[in-house]
C-alpha cells in the first residue's frame, strides 16, 4: 500500500486528519452524540483501505460475488440455499484467516488476500431483511464508504427494497454507486441484454448520469471460466480506479466530501439557530419597548388625572378664598359680632369653622368625582400592558424546530422555557396579589372587600382607585386640619392678613402635595408592576445570553474547520484532475 503512496499524499492525509479532528471536536462541542460518533468513525478510517460496501436483497447473489471477487479459493462468506448473511462482516486484510465477532451483528472477517490490501469489503444482510439491526447498522457503514456495490439478480433488477435502499445512499450521502447484475449465467444473452437496459435506464430516472453496470457470474468465475464470467472488466475498474494511483487521492477526497456535507448540515442549522436568536432577541427588545411606552401612556393618563383633580382643587379653593377675604373684612366681621349679641347668627369664629367644613365638603366631593372620571382611564392602560404581553408571549414564532437533525435538543431547550415563560406568564396576569403592591399601602385602611374576590388585570381599578384615593385624603386631610387651626387661633380682623396669608400657604402647600404625591403614587406602582412583568422573562434572558455565547464560539470554531476544508477541497481537485 506504501508504494501507492507518495510524499505529498502523506502529506495531504495528516492535514484531512487534523481537520476531521477539528470537526470532531466542533460536534462535540455541540452535544449531538450521533455525528460526533459518525465523524470519529470516518476519522479512524482515514488510513484504512479503500472500503467497498456491497448491498442487495437476500439471494441477490452477494456472498459469491464476494467469493469469485476475492479469488481467495475457498468461502470467504457462506452461500447456502437458505440466507446465511446474518450479520454485517466486514472483510479486511490479516495474515492469517480469523473470524472476530465485535457483536451479534457485526464480525470482523481477517483474511490473507492480497486484494485486502487495497480494499476493504463489507458484505451486508440483504435490503429486504426484517431484522431492524440489519438496516441500523448497514446504515453506520454508508457514511465511511467510498464505493457502494449494488448486486442485483440479473434475472429481476427492480426489486423495491434494493431500490428503496439505494435513494437513502445517492440522496443522503452522494456515493459513488456502481451496479452489478449478478448470476447472468441463468439467462439468455437476449434477455440479460434487456435487463441491462432496464437497470441502466431505471438508474438514470433515479438520477445517476451513466451508471457504470456490470454483468457477472460469480459460478462461472469460481470455475475457470474468467473470460466470460465478468470478473475481468470488473477488476480491470477496480484496478483503474480504485486501486489504482489516485486511488488514496479519492479515499482523501470522499472522506472531505462526506466530511463537508456534515459541514453544511451544521452550518445550516447554526444558521437556524442564530435566525431564532435574532427573532428571539427582537422579540425581548419588543417587551422592554412595549412596557416602555405603555408604562408612558399610562403615566400620561396619570398627569392627565392629576391634571383635573388639581384643577377642581383650584376651582375650589380659590372660591372659597374669596369668600374668606370678604367674610374677614371690618364690616363683615362688625356685622357678625353684634348679630351673635342679639341673635342666633354665629360668631366670626364659628363662621370660620363653617367655611373650613364647606371646604373639606366640597373637596371631598370633588376629588372623588375626579378620581371616578380619571382612574378608569389610567386602569385600562395598565391593563393594556399586561394583556399585549400576554398576546406579543404566545404569538413569537419558532424557527429552530425540535425535530432538527442536529440541534433538535437546543430546540427542545427553547421550546420548554418558552413554553414554562407562556405558563408562568398567564399564573400572573391571573393572580391579584401580583398586581398589589404593599409599599404603597404602608399603615392604611385595607382595600375594598370586592378586591379579594377579584384576580389579575380585574382588579387594578380598584387598586389604582385605593391608592389614589388613600393618598389624595390623606393630603387634604392634613390641609384642612391644619386650615382649621388657623382660623381658630386668628378670628379677629387685626389678624385677617395672617388668616388669608396662611391659608393660602396651606392651600398652596396641599396643592403641591396632591401634585407629587397622588402622580408620585401612581407612577410607582405602575413603574413597579412593569418591572414585576418583565421580570417573569429573567429565564428567557438567561438563555438569550447563554446562546449568545455558544453561537460565538460555535461560529468560530465552524469559521475555522470550514476553512481548512475549502483549502483541502482545492488541494485535492488539483491532484485529482
Amino acid at each position: 500500500m506504501s508504494a501507492l503512496i507518495n510524499q505529498n499524499t502523506i502529506a495531504l492525509r495528516a492535514k484531512i486528519d487534523e481537520a476531521v479532528k477539528d470537526l470532531h471536536e466542533l460536534t462535540i462541542r455541540i452535544n449531538h452524540g450521533d455525528l460526533a460518533k459518525t465523524v470519529s468513525d470516518l476519522r479512524n478510517r482515514i488510513k484504512d483501505p479503500f472500503m467497498f460496501v456491497i448491498v442487495g436483497e437476500v439471494k441477490a447473489g452477494k456472498s459469491s460475488f464476494i467469493n469469485a471477487l476475492l479469488d481467495a479459493g475457498r468461502e470467504v462468506t457462506k452461500v447456502a440455499p437458505q440466507p446465511m448473511t446474518d450479520t454485517i462482516q466486514q472483510i479486511i486484510y490479516g495474515e492469517k484467516e480469523e473470524i472476530i465477532t465485535i457483536n451479534p451483528f457485526l464480525k470482523k472477517i481477517l483474511v490473507p488476500a492480497e486484494i485486502l490490501k487495497e480494499i476493504a469489503i463489507v458484505d451486508t444482510p440483504g435490503t429486504n431483511t426484517i431484522v431492524e439491526h440489519h438496516q441500523e447498522i448497514t446504515e453506520s457503514f454508508i457514511p465511511a464508504s467510498d464505493l457502494i456495490v449494488f448486486v442485483f439478480e440479473a434475472k429481476n433488477p427492480y426489486r423495491q427494497s434494493a431500490w428503496d435502499f439505494f435513494k437513502f445512499i445517492h440522496d443522503d450521502w452522494r456515493k459513488k454507486v456502481i451496479f452489478v447484475l449478478q448470476q447472468k449465467d441463468l439467462m439468455s444473452p437476449e434477455d440479460l441484454a434487456v435487463n441491462y437496459q432496464g437497470l441502466h435506464d431505471y438508474a438514470e430516472k433515479q438520477g445517476i448520469n451513466q451508471p457504470l453496470i456490470f454483468k457477472t457470474s460469480a459460478k462461472m468465475e469460481i470455475e475457470g471460466l474468467h473470460s466470460e464470467s465478468g470478473f475481468v472488466e470488473i477488476r480491470d475498474f477496480i484496478q483503474q480506479k480504485i486501486t489504482g494511483g489516485k486511488a488514496p487521492v479519492l479515499k482523501l477526497q470522499n472522506s472531505v466530501d462526506t466530511c463537508r456535507r456534515i459541514c453544511d448540515s451544521i452550518r445550516e442549522g447554526l444558521d437556524l439557530r442564530q435566525r431564532q436568536w435574532e427573532v428571539d432577541s427582537e422579540f425581548r427588545k419588543d417587551i422592554k419597548e412595549t412596557l416602555l411606552a405603555q408604562e408612558g401612556k399610562s403615566a400620561k393618563q396619570v398627569d392627565v388625572m392629576v391634571e383635573n383633580i388639581l384643577a377642581g382643587y383650584d376651582r375650589i379653593t380659590l372660591a372659597k378664598e374669596n369668600e374668606l377675604k370678604d367674610g374677614l373684612s371690618f364690616f363683615s366681621l362688625l356685622k357678625r359680632s353684634f348679630s351673635s349679641i342679639f341673635s342666633k347668627k354665629s360668631s366670626a369664629g364659628e363662621w370660620l369653622e363653617g367655611l373650613a367644613k364647606d371646604l373639606e365638603d366640597e373637596l371631598n366631593t370633588e376629588m372623588r368625582n375626579k378620581l371616578r372620571d380619571g382612574i378608569d382611564d389610567v386602569a385600562d392602560n395598565v391593563q393594556q400592558m399586561a394583556k399585549i404581553i400576554d398576546l406579543k408571549v404566545r404569538q413569537t414564532p419558532s424557527i429552530l424546530q425540535n425535530d432538527h437533525e442536529i440541534f433538535s435538543a437546543i430546540a427542545e431547550r427553547r421550546h420548554n422555557i418558552f413554553r414554562e415563560l407562556q405558563d408562568k406568564f398567564d399564573d400572573f396576569i391571573k393572580k391579584s396579589d401580583n398586581f398589589t403592591d404593599h409599599i404603597l399601602f404602608p399603615d392604611k385602611a385595607p382595600l375594598p372587600g370586592s378586591f379579594a374576590t377579584g384576580s389579575g388585570v380585574a382588579v387594578i381599578g380598584l387598586i389604582l382607585a385605593a391608592i389614589t384615593q388613600g393618598a389624595v385624603f390623606d393630603i387634604t386631610g392634613g390641609v384642612l386640619t391644619t386650615i382649621g387651626i388657623v382660623f381658630a387661633g386668628f378670628a379677629t380682623s387685626g389678624k385677617r392678613r395672617k388668616i388669608i396669608d396662611s391659608f393660602q400657604e396651606e392651600i398652596g402647600k396641599g396643592r403641591q402635595k396632591i401634585e407629587i404625591e397622588v402622580s408620585s403614587q401612581l407612577k410607582q406602582y405602575i413603574r413597579r408592576l412593569k418591572e414585576r412583568i418583565d421580570s417573569n422573562f429573567d429565564p428567557f434572558d438567561l438563555m438569550l445570553d447563554k446562546e449568545k455565547e455558544q453561537l460565538a464560539v460555535l461560529n468560530d470554531e465552524y469559521a475555522v474547520v470550514d476553512q481548512r476544508f475549502d483549502g483541502l477541497e482545492k488541494e485535492i481537485g488539483g491532484l485529482v484532475s
